[in-house]
């Protein structure tokens, strides 16, 4: 494939090199820094649709605003992928999401054009606010720029941040990126003359005399001009009566990929305003790339992919998702049961409800972004006798966790959390793992956690969870597929609290909790080899536990390792503090516990990352060899 030519981004290193082009230039800029994007993520994967839609407002932000003095916070950060490229890192641009790569969200070690890490939706007001406030406190000049998608502001902390900047009365700018809500479009050339009209100095010069001479005037038409004004403003410029009502200056709707109607706009609030602005830019996700265009999703997140065809590469596995499972799970169970009901916080193709929508529309119900509001609303139709399952990623329900205490845990409700991405995620890295959930759920009384070791077991889960209707229960399961194997039809009620053994041995004992069970098998095949015996036994419960088995394990082997990817105050901690209890510790059983450790691990290649951090068989295998003062740990390996 012959090299893009870009012969204006080429002369782009920083943001100051973008500022010293003419004006008139900036469009073709905009479409080789759109080719430019389109290409990099077609040889990386990664978040596509929300870059290419913010194009244009990216280059007009680095070229009105002094950054990185001025400071640009990108809400998610899954469209910052241009912003990368203008910010001296388009030289590192194609090691987007792999291991010792660029990250696929902002990262303030990575840049200081990146003021704010993100990954997680609707903390770019908050933090923005906090910023223009230091500002001030410092007495520092600058701008600061939050940049929130309309799905964003589906989430009450964005609102809670507005209020607050509002009454701070605080300079601060928020564009409202409205790419898929339309919340009111642009109407082309009058659109774009209105909003530069209201952000123009002559105009906030009027508005303020005409409110000095309604102070002066009795309430009564004090009031009804005030009333008017802002009823004048709505009809002209097509909504934010909310918006000022917050406290804020509202601009817009603008054509967010017009260069032209832009620029004046922010210039004018660069220059003029000292308060709290709200502009209203309208793009298309998937701006300028067909294949985006015409997707549902919009390319919002893609494998590597062919840039003429558009056709993303498969993966090579022949094994169903894990989320493809558990969904077909849940409408097998909502075949059998009525009472069951499915909750989604904006995410029902990643969590696999479009299927069981696709059986059951009128029992899905998407929030939008507020895993909080998700949480308690599950809650609530727990109180009526339906069987709720809130299908949220282990990263996002983190969001939730007061509500899952509060609303769920203390009133003992039958809410059933499907945790997807549980574990380890690869390419989206930190921001994404689903490292705490074991930890923080086992942490509430009454809470019955599980976690499935592979497909099979994660119907078998899902059954489970629809027939328990004692209190809250949670079953995890990680990104991507399992391992090929037969179904069965429908999954099984497990026995709450009980384990299995699938390998008895005599002299090591591995216990797994969720899907390092194979890597347990699998050193354990490996100490065979070394004369070394090994029993393997799937927890399936980090609570209750299966104190009966654990207690067994402990009684007849001499090593015991626990195994989870998970934090390190998970499953394995839950079995120290029984043994401990239990006074199991006092006869010379030698205890490890194998978990995720205890930093936040960067984005990498999944099999990759277990092996260095010790989470495969090999790791377990030195493990147990360390345990014992092996004399040697060169083994040959049978997984290779």
């Amino acid at each position: 494939m012959s090299r893009l030519e870009t012969p204006l981004l080429d002369k782009v290193e920083l943001p100051a090199d973008l500022r010293a082009l003419d004006e008139a230039d900036l469009p073709q800029l905009a479409e080789e820094l759109r080719a430019e994007t389109i290409d990099v993520v077609s040889t990386t994967g990664g978040h596509l649709g929300a870059g290419l839609g913010v194009v244009e407002l990216t280059v007009a932000l680095h070229y009105v605003f002094d950054t990185p003095n001025d400071r640009i916070i990108w809400d998610v950060g899954h469209q910052a992928y241009p912003h990368k490229i203008l910010t001296g890192r388009r030289g590192r641009i194609r090691t987007l999401r792999q291991e010792g790569g660029l990250s696929g969200f902002t990262k303030r070690a990575e840049s200081v054009y990146d003021p704010f890490g993100a990954g997680h939706s609707s903390t770019s007001i908050s933090a923005g606010l906090g910023m223009a406030v230091a500002s001030g406190l410092k007495k520092e000049e600058r701008s600061v720029i939050a940049v929130i998608g309309d799905g964003a502001m589906s989430a009450g902390m964005a609102y809670e941040a507005l209020n607050n900047a509002g009454a701070l009365n605080a300079r601060l700018v928020v564009i409202l990126n409205d790419n898929d809500m339309s919340i009111a479009p642009p109407t082309g050339a009058m659109s774009a003359y209105l909003a530069r009209l209201v952000s123009s100095p002559v105009y906030r010069s009027l508005r303020e005399r005409a409110k000095m001479l309604t102070r002066k005037l009795p309430r009564f038409f004090s009031d009804k001009a005030r009333l008017s004004e802002e009823y004048a403003r709505g009809f002209l410029t097509g909504g934010g009566t909310l918006f000022e009502e917050l406290g804020f200056y509202y601009i817009g709707p603008i054509d967010g990929h017009n260069l032209g109607a832009m620029l004046p706009v922010l210039k004018n609030v660069r220059d003029g305003l000292r308060r709290p602005v709200l502009i209203h830019v309208v793009t298309r996700k998937g701006k300028g790339y067909p294949p985006a265009e015409a997707a549902a999703d919009k390319y919002h997140g893609v494998n590597r992919f062919d840039v003429m065809t558009g056709q993303q590469e498969k993966s090579p596995g022949n094994a169903p998702s894990y989320t493809k499972v558990f969904a077909s799970s849940l409408v097998e169970e909502a075949r059998h049961d009525e009472k069951i009901v499915a909750i989604t916080a904006a995410m029902p193709g990643g969590t696999g409800l479009d299927l069981f929508a696709e059986h059951f529309p009128e029992r899905v119900y998407d929030v939008g972004i507020a895993e909080q509001h998700a949480v308690t609303f599950a809650a609530g139709l727990a109180t009526e006798g339906l069987k709720p399952f809130a299908a949220i990623y282990s990263t996002f329900l983190q969001r939730g966790y007061d509500q899952i205490v509060h609303d769920v845990s203390i009133q003992k409700l039958p809410v059933r959390f499907a945790i997807d991405r549980a574990g380890f995620v690869g390419a989206d890295g930190s921001t994404h793992a689903g490292s705490f959930d074991t930890g923080f759920l086992t942490a509430l009384p009454g809470f019955v956690v599980m976690a499935a070791a592979d497909n099979s077991e994660l119907m078998h889960m899902v059954r489970t969870a629809a027939a328990y209707d004692e209190g809250p229960v949670s079953f995890r399961y990680p990104r991507g597929e399992g391992l090929a194997m037969d179904l069965p039809e429908r999954g099984e009620i497990l026995a709450i609290g009980k384990g299995r053994v699938l390998r008895e041995g005599n002299k090591v004992a591995l216990l797994s909790f969720g899907t390092r069970l194979y890597e347990a098998l699998a050193a354990a095949d490996e100490l065979a080899i070394a004369g070394l015996s090994a029993t393997v036994a799937d927890a399936r419960f980090a609570k209750p536990l299966d104190e009966e088995l654990i207690a067994r394990l402990v009684r007849e082997h001499e090593v015991l390792v626990t195994i989870e990817e998970g934090a390190m105050n998970g499953f394995g901690a839950q079995v120290l503090q029984y043994l401990a209890r239990a006074g199991l510790l006092d006869n010379g059983i030698k205890v490890r516990t194998l978990a995720l450790p205890d930093v936040y691990l960067n984005h990498g290649v999944q099999n990759k990352v277990m092996s260095r951090i010790g989470l495969d068989s090999k790791g377990i295998v030195e493990t147990v060899f360390a345990a014992l003062d092996h004399e040697t740990l060169a083994i040959p390996s049978i997984t290779a």
